[in-house]
């Protein structure tokens, strides 16, 4: 799936941030991907890496059903990073001890450089004092014959340790995450001088090794692609029209749970851009009938997803001139961040579930055609790169993500068709206000929530006991660690009068301030 030989392998050992990791290496021209540290020997063998990596985790290797590597792993001969838990299996399973820490170190932590290392070549230098991420319970106590300690702090005094002979290096904080400033620049030293990559991987490369991938996938065969136009469907259904030419079939399934003027926006788009056939189906009312009563965020999702499929495999049998049996493909556009929060341990790997996706953990077992998802191993801004690859403008590709089950998850409670409108003049008003304040590229995602939640107001002298409403904007570069948006009170103030003054039934407005983690960016 790449277009160059050099490929790094991360082993996932269930860290919330282990995307990051791979994010890091790809931006550093670099290609990688994270495999379930329970894969096969073989599968590690056939990978081909140039280099491996061990995730962190929230298990202790102390415990009896921890992840442990495979012994292949060493056996390799490439360099070996470990990072967190990752450094904590390379001491035991080499020899050395790893025990319970007394004083648990979570967040900012100053290291200290004991050994100029390949590993700090021209960031860090022996004797500095650098800023990292910490996120461990337990120690590293003693080292593996043929390591050294490279930096340390108070409490962790093998915070990295190195084995040069070998290539292998151990860190337990996180140099993946922006927390860790000169932590890119650590990954890259491993790649690059320790591992020797050229970082000549490209999005031009992986468009053309995608679209080879999707045409021996699909063959002759017909591939319907379900389009929201969002940026990931917009971006899937240009790349398989590239690849596919008139074997892509595009679907437009209005849930009514879409923003404000979007079916007519989708329309548009594929109408005048990509000069493609697109099938609208207006679904809504099929939609709003099942979710009638459902308050809990799983079981819309779950609905929402089987219905979709209910609604392509009936179009599937409807769509005029095509034989059923020549469909067999559905696109999707799952990403990165979708696959892994909607993962758990007693799936396969250790990754703690967050949420399901509609599209991930909500597809019927019964669905009978197979999926095709070209970006399911891209983060939001790769799908964007790839995007402007496909000559798409920045008006499409720039757009804020939008989720698949729509509003269904920004109305906590039971959804209602009234509610739904409400929250759709609220959104709509809050974008145009971003966008005229030249906000919009600033943010990551905006958007508005309508809660269950009424409260007394007084509006022209008469009392009122209406809705209210919570606005969201996060700024991110990979949707997986998030910060809220700082607006002014003059902004927030200019939002909140407009929404209260012209949409009925809500009468009062927050602001969330919460960043992910702890929250997610979604409210459901």
């Amino acid at each position: 799936m790449t277009n160059s030989s050099e490929r790094i392998l991360i082993l996932d050992f269930g860290s919330q941030v282990t995307q990051l990791i791979a994010r890091r290496v790809r931006e550093n021209g670099v290609y990688s991907e994270i495999r379930p540290f329970n894969i096969s020997d073989a599968e590690i063998e056939a990978f081909g890496a140039k280099a491996i990596i061990l995730s962190g985790g929230p298990a202790s290797v102390h415990e009896s059903f921890s992840p442990k590597a495979s012994d292949v792993v060493w056996k390799l001969g490439v360099p070996v990073l470990g990072i967190c838990y990752g450094e904590q299996l390379i001491c035991q399973q080499l020899g050395g001890k790893v025990e319970p820490s007394t004083h648990r170190e979570f967040g900012r932590a100053n290291v200290e450089i004991a050994e100029d290392s390949a590993l700090f070549d021209g960031v860090w230098k022996k004797g500095e004092q650098r800023q990292v991420w910490m996120s461990h319970g337990d120690r590293v106590t003693a080292l593996p014959d043929g390591f050294k300690v490279i930096a340390k702090t108070p409490s962790a005094p093998y915070a990295a340790i190195a084995n040069e002979e070998k290539k292998y290096y151990g860190v337990q904080f996180h140099p993946e995450v922006v927390h860790t400033p000169e932590g890119g620049q650590l990954l890259k030293n491993f790649t690059h001088k320790i591992a020797g990559c050229k970082g000549d991987w490209t999005m031009a490369g992986f468009k053309q090794s995608m679209m080879d991938k999707i045409r021996a996938q699909v063959g002759d065969k017909k591939v319907l692609c379900a389009v929201s136009g969002g940026v990931d469907s917009s971006v899937v259904a240009g790349l398989l029209h590239e690849a596919l030419g008139d074997q892509v079939i595009c679907i437009f399934i209005n849930t009514g749970l879409l923003r404000m003027g979007e079916p007519e926006q989708v329309e548009k788009l594929f109408k005048d851009h990509f000069h493609m056939p697109l099938i609208h189906v207006d679904a809504s009312a099929i939609f709003l009938g099942r979710l009638a009563g459902v308050s809990d965020p799983e079981r819309k999702r779950k609905i929402i997803g089987e219905t979709f499929i209910e609604i392509f495999e009936k179009e599937v049998e409807e769509v005029g001139g095509a034989a059923p049996q020549d469909i067999q493909f559905l696109a999707q556009g799952t990403l990165y961040p979708d696959v892994i929060e909607s993962i758990s341990f007693t799936s396969g790997t250790p990754s703690v579930t967050i949420k399901s996706h509609h599209n991930v953990g909500g597809l019927p077992e019964r669905m009978k055609m197979a999926l095709v998802e070209p970006l399911r191993e891209l983060f939001k801004d790769e799908v964007r790169e790839l995007g402007r690859e496909l000559g798409m403008p920045d008006t499409m590709v720039g757009r804020h993500p939008f989720p698949g089950p729509g509003l269904a998850i920004r109305i906590p409670g039971e959804i209602t068709q009234e509610k739904i409108e409400i929250l759709q003049k609220a959104d709509a008003i809050y974008i145009e206000e971003i966008r005229n304040s030249g906000l919009y590229k600033e943010i990551w995602q905006a958007f508005a929530v309508l809660l269950p939640v009424r409260s007394v107001g007084v509006m022209g002298d008469a009392r009122t006991y209406e809705y209210v409403c919570a606005l969201r904007a996060v700024t991110s570069t990979d949707g997986m660690t998030a910060d809220y948006y700082h607006f002014d009170h003059t902004f927030l103030s200019r939002v909140s009068n407009r929404i209260v003054g012209e949409v009925r039934g809500i009468n009062r407005m927050v602001y969330d301030i919460t960043s992910k983690p702890p929250g997610t960016i979604e409210w459901e």
